[in-house]
This record gives C-alpha cells, structure tokens and sequence, in this order.
C-alpha cells in the first residue's frame, strides 16, 4: 500500500459517520410516516418538505411560524439516559405558542446536532418529537441531523424545533375587544414543562440528589423520570374551543417569565390581569423547588408556570360554554381572575391572594 494510502484521511476518522445518519434516517421512517394528515403525505429524504394548503381544507389562510428549543432540560436527559420524551417538550414549546394566535399547527421541522450520533439515542428522541406531532394534529416533514465532533462533549446534543400553523384570514388571535370584567382560565400544566430548567438543576445540586433516587414530590418515580414529565400540548382542545364556542378572545402560553411576561404580551395597553394565586393548584414539584431552593413566591411566579400551562380571556357570559368544551377534551379549567384597568404606567399582572407553595 502507498503511504497516501495509509496515511490517507476519512470523513470518518474526523468523527462523522455518515453510515450512522443513514441508519438514524432508516429507523425513524415509521414515525415520521405516523404523523401523516391532510396536506402532508410525502416521505423524508427529500431536500425539502412540501405542505400543500389547500388540500388541508384552508381556503385563505394567513401562515404564523414559531420556534423554539428544549433548554437546560436537554442535560438531565442526557445525565439521566432518557431521551423518549424531550421531542414531545419540542414540539409543545412551539404548537402552543402557534394555537394561541388561532393558528393550527401544520408541519414541523426539528434540528438535532450531536458531537457523535448514536442512531438509537437519535431514533428515540424523533419518536419523541413524533408523538409530540401526533398530539397537535402536525405533520414532522422534515429535519437537519447533524454530528459536530469538538462542538458538543461526550453525549451531549441539542435540539430546535420550527412550526408553521395557519388561520383563515380575519380569525387570528388576540381579538380587538377585551374589555375590564372580562375573566381570566387557567388551563393546567403537567410540571415544569421546559422553562427554568438551569435553577432546577441547582437546586437540585443543592439536595445532593442523584437522577436515579426516588423522587421526593411524585410517588413512584425517580427524580429524572419526574423532572421530565414532558410539556402538556393544548393544541386540540384550544382549536376545538375557539371553533366551536367562538367565544375566545385571547390565550397566553405560560413558559418562561411567568404570569408577568406572557400575559400582557396578549393584553390592551390599558388592560391588567388581576390572577388570584388563591385559586392556582400547585404541583408538588413546585413546593418541593421553592422550599429546597429557599425560591420566593415572586421569583417562582416569573420563573416557572406554578402550575397553569396557558390562559385564555372570555367574557362572562361564555365561560361557562368555553369551560364545557376545554374539559370535554380533558382539560382541567380554573377560573384564574379577571381584566382590571391598568393605572398608566402600571405592571400588566396584579396578584391577589398567595400561592400555595
């Protein structure tokens, strides 16, 4: 053999295996192929994913796109090896902000960039993100896999997700009138869902936890198991409620900032949300990191959910026709406040009562 031909140097001794991505693409065809719908019934592996709008039943749609990420989620799945479900937290964190425009979601592109590809870690969180698709009703038409030897160490990687939702022109949300009187629904949350995940993990230092002990405020779990539990997706509920009832004048996904950075970004300059903390049933998990990590209420209300996933603003009259719906779809609804004039100058949130941390 010639010394070039010993010496000679490989995409593969660089630390990328394309034979590794061709196998990721191979075992996750069936769940990419399992989040089909009308509009979008092509295979992966083209170039780029086609949606055709008019074959999803829209006839002047108004397109509204969202992206987001997992965050410091991502590390205790990758310290805990469970990586089933971090694709559900994808798509949840861009699905919900598409609903609460009035839009539905309709396709979804993932982004998944590793230092060395491990086809079934890979498999496992597009199943994830499959799952997640199926839940909002979205199809998954396509993604970028992509191996960066000396970005990411050991086994970590990163995720960011894209979705693009439509509405029929003249239907989007917020509405133009909301009005003092007008009352406030909290729609529940399933945990933590993906915000605030770097005080998570140190405040989960500070208990000298390990992932794998059993987790203090859910009975049955270990506490990775427990601070994954995947962000809920409010996608079908909400879209049924809005079309069925009518009646929905705004919602506001409830991710990082709290109450007092989500809400107002849906609200009049001339409108608060005056929330009663009394009535917000909190989780376990949040008591357990407010007292481990001596957090206080106000830290924990803009840092975390507490507990309410989205809200949605209604007048009177059709809380009680919007409530019906939300909970026929197994949604669990609490009248959380109403809107009060803002002072000039005053926050766009106003707490009353105390939460039951």
């Amino acid at each position: 053999m010639s010394e070039t031909g010993k010496n000679g140097l490989t995409y593969s001794d660089a630390g990328v295996d394309i034979d590794a991505g061709n196998l990721m693409v191979e075992k996750i065809k069936p769940a990419v192929r399992s989040t089909r719908r009308p509009g979008a019934d092509g295979e992966i592996g083209g170039f780029g994913g086609l949606f055709d709008l008019r074959a999803a039943g829209f006839t002047d749609p108004v397109l509204v796109a969202a992206n987001d990420g997992v965050g410091t989620k991502l590390k205790i799945a990758i310290d805990a090896d469970r990586h089933d479900t971090v694709g559900i937290d994808l798509v949840a964190m861009c699905v919900n902000d598409l609903v609460v425009q009035g839009a539905e979601p309709l396709f979804f592109l993932d982004y998944f960039a590793t230092g060395k590809l491990d086809p079934d870690q890979g498999a496992a969180i597009v199943q994830g993100i499959a799952a997640g698709c199926r839940q909002a009703g979205c199809a998954l038409i396509g993604g970028e896999t992509a191996e960066m030897p000396g970005m990411y160490a050991g086994g970590d990687y990163d995720l960011a997700g894209f979705a693009v939702g439509a509405a029929e022109r003249g239907q989007l949300l917020p509405v133009g009138d909301i009005a003092e009187g007008d009352l406030i629904l909290g729609l529940i949350s399933s945990g933590v869902h993906s915000n605030g995940y770097s005080l998570v993990r140190k405040i989960v230092a500070v208990s000298r936890l390990q992932w794998d002990d059993a987790a203090p405020f859910a009975e049955g779990k270990t506490l990775g198991e427990a601070l994954l539990t995947p962000t809920r997706i409010y996608v079908k509920p909400l879209l049924k409620a809005i079309r069925d009832t009518g009646a929905v004048k705004a919602l506001a996904h409830i991710t990082g900032g709290g109450f007092p950075e989500n809400i107002p970004r849906v609200l009049p300059e001339n409108l608060a949300a005056e929330i009663d903390l009394d009535s917000i049933p909190v989780p376990p998990v949040f008591s357990w990191l407010a007292k481990t990590g001596g957090v206080e209420a106000k830290e924990m209300l803009r840092t975390f959910n507490c507990g309410i996933g989205m809200i949605a603003v209604v007048a009177p009259e059709n809380v009680q026709a919007v409530t019906d719906v939300l909970t026929a779809e197994d949604e669990v609804v609490v009248p959380l406040g109403r809107m009060v004039a803002r002072p000039e100058g005053g926050a766009g949130t106003i707490y009353q009562g105390t939460l039951a941390l």
